[in-house]
Parts: C-alpha cells; sequence; structure tokens
C-alpha cells in the first residue's frame, strides 16, 4: 500500500491539536469538494485523501497507530503481536493457522518489508508458501444534498477513481448520516476482498421547515383576530398546502400537530413523521381611531367582568 503522509495532506505538523486538524480538514474539504473541481480527477483524488487523513488522525486511536507504524498502521496489533513472540524464535501463522514457522530477527527496516517477512506467507495445503491475503484500503467520500431533494428516494452518480458508482439513496437520510458501499474500495492484496466505500451525506435546509429526526417544525404568523375568533389558514408543508382550522380563542406559542406530514422514515417505505406547526400571534399596528375606542370598550367589559 503507498504511503500517504496524513499530516502533510492537511497541511498541520505532527503535534497538531484535535482543533487544528478539524480545521484543515473542514477548509480543505470545502476548496476540493468535487461539487466545485467538476470533472477535475486531480480535485477528486485529493478530497478522497482529505478525508482519509481526517478519519485517521481525528481518532486518537488510529492516530497513535498510524504515528508508529505509517503505512502499516491498519496492521498494528498483528505486528505488536509478533513482536511479543519474536523472542521465542517461534511466530504462529497468522490469521489463526495452524502452521508456525521460524522466523530470525534481524534489521527491522521499513515496516512494509517486515510484515512482508512476517505476515507476508503461510503454509499452503501442499506444503509451499502462499501469500496472506489482506482487504483493501476503505475510501471515503462526501455527498451534499437539498433537504428537499432527500425527501424522495432517488439515484445519484458519483465517480471514484475514475469509475462511475451509481446507488440509491433512499428517502429520509439525515445530515451527517454515513452508508457503506461493500467492495468499491481499494483492491486487496494477494487476493483479499476489496476495501469498502463509505459515504457521508451532508443535508442543506433549502426549506422554511426546520427538521429534527423524522419531524418537521415551522411557524404561523396569526393575526389577533383569527386568534380571538377562530378561522382557517392555508399553510405550507413540504409536499403542498393544506387547509388548517384554528380554534377560537387560539393562545400565542400554541402548537398543533399534522400527524404524517413530516419527513420519510429512513427505509421504512410509507411511513412519515409529523409537522408542528407553532402559532405566533400578531398585535395589530397603527390602530384607527374607531379601532382604539373598540379595545377600550372591550378592555371595560372585561374589568366588568372582573
Amino acid at each position: 500500500m503507498d504511503y500517504i503522509d496524513y499530516y502533510k495532506i492537511l497541511g498541520i505538523s505532527k503535534d497538531a491539536s484535535p482543533d487544528d486538524i478539524k480545521k484543515a480538514y473542514r477548509k480543505l474539504a470545502r476548496k476540493h469538494h468535487p461539487d466545485l473541481n467538476p470533472d477535475d480527477k486531480e480535485a477528486v483524488k485529493l478530497f478522497q485523501q482529505i478525508n482519509e487523513a481526517h478519519e485517521v488522525l481525528s481518532d486518537p486511536e488510529k492516530r497513535k497507530k498510524y504515528d508508529q507504524y505509517g503505512a502499516d498502521w491498519r496492521h498494528a496489533e498483528q505486528f505488536e503481536q509478533a513482536r511479543r513472540q519474536q523472542s521465542s524464535g517461534r511466530q504462529e501463522a497468522p490469521f489463526g493457522g495452524r502452521e508456525s514457522y521460524s522466523y530470525s530477527s534481524g534489521e527491522e527496516g521499513d515496516f512494509s518489508d517486515f510484515f512482508s517477512s512476517m505476515f507476508g506467507s503461510a503454509r499452503g495445503s501442499s506444503g509451499g508458501r502462499s501469500a496472506a491475503r489482506f482487504k483493501g484500503q476503505d475510501y471515503r467520500a462526501a455527498v451534499q444534498m437539498k433537504l428537499s431533494e432527500a425527501y424522495q428516494t432517488h439515484q445519484q452518480t458519483f465517480t471514484v477513481n475514475g469509475k462511475n458508482i451509481r446507488i440509491t439513496v433512499p428517502a429520509g437520510i439525515e445530515d451527517g448520516q454515513e452508508i457503506r458501499i461493500a467492495g468499491h474500495g481499494a483492491p486487496g492484496a494477494n487476493g483479499g476482498p476489496n476495501g469498502d466505500l463509505y459515504i457521508t451525506f451532508t443535508i442543506v435546509n433549502d426549506t422554511a421547515f426546520a427538521r429534527k429526526g423524522n419531524d418537521l417544525y415551522a411557524h404561523l404568523a396569526l393575526d389577533l383576530y383569527k386568534a380571538v375568533l377562530g378561522g382557517e389558514e392555508m399553510i405550507d408543508t413540504i409536499t403542498g398546502k393544506v387547509k388548517l382550522t384554528i380554534a377560537p380563542g387560539t393562545q400565542n406559542e400554541t402548537t398543533v400537530r399534522l400527524k404524517g406530514k413530516g419527513f420519510p422514515v429512513y427505509k421504512k417505505e410509507g411511513n412519515f413523521g409529523d409537522l408542528y406547526i407553532t402559532y405566533r400571534v400578531q398585535l395589530p399596528k397603527h390602530l384607527s381611531e374607531k379601532e382604539i375606542a373598540l379595545f377600550k370598550e372591550l378592555a371595560k367589559e372585561a374589568e366588568n367582568k372582573s
């Protein structure tokens, strides 16, 4: 596997703090996002490396392994096991095999060469040696969608390492959600399985609604007269307008629920969240003399009742 200097990719030092890593990642991800660099294969490749570098360096355990073992950090546990058993002069076959073989320690040199000697072969059924199989590296990609697009199941095509991949994105996918596409990562070593592709979705809200899980939230400005007397209002939902009945004496900040008018439930066709409408009662401005007189009359009536 080719060595990638994750610190160099993000433009940070090896003693960078978690905040430094996050800031560098966000800045570079915005700059090199494929949507901003159409038809630029190098930008796509760099964007994948930026995501890969962030995935490793933002995880304390992965970062520790990467700092110690470089390109071979994914196999750190096997390496540590080999070191512990090295003093006995015997090494168990990797991955739980029954056979064992001798190993004489010498110059370690490059970690990749060391792994090749320690784990690159195991006895085959014919008594010879065959290369051990390793799963390929996982790829990371980011996709940006509008909230109105996430409302419906649709197909999306994007390019990874020069190959077009077409996937079906189920309705209801959430901001920050990650999905796995098996076998679309880097090729495996020595006949091992391909890595996987992980896609992280960023959902941009292009609607007038706030989304919390599968529910949607909105406000409705309601004039004082309709709040007092009741009536009807045509309101927007994410799929169109509906008529809403306002009860007489509706108070400010009253919230009503419209069942099933929210967001689709991910991978549960026909299931939807709810839409919550909160009333914001608006007091009248610039009253005429007649209106002022009427309000004064109402105030006197209220005093008499109390």
